[in-house]
């Protein structure tokens, strides 16, 4: 076993979490099943594999900025229910 009910439990009390036995004993074979999968990662010779961001290439698919026309502010306010000073007014939420 990679993980003890004592770390569990020492986590938990880290974290703030009350846990019960049954809980305890139940995070402790998850954890337990989730390094022993880190362990079989770890122990791979990846020396030869580059370091990766993602699996896969990715190509920024998004266009590219342009200026174009803007609104102007009025454009902007014809629709809101209140404006002050060129802006929208909300109400104050405190």
């Amino acid at each position: 076993m990679a993980i003890s009910e004592k770390e569990v439990k020492h986590v938990a009390w880290l974290a703030r979490l009350g846990l019960t036995d049954a809980e305890v004993e139940k995070f402790t074979r998850q954890l337990d099943v989730i390094l022993e999968h880190a362990g079989k990662i770890s122990s791979l010779d990846l020396a030869q594999i580059p370091p990766t961001s993602h699996a896969i290439p990715l190509k920024n698919v998004l266009r590219e900025d342009r200026v174009g026309t803007c609104l102007t502010p009025e454009d902007a306010l014809s629709n809101a229910p209140k404006t002050e000073d060129q802006a929208f007014a909300v109400p104050r939420i405190v």
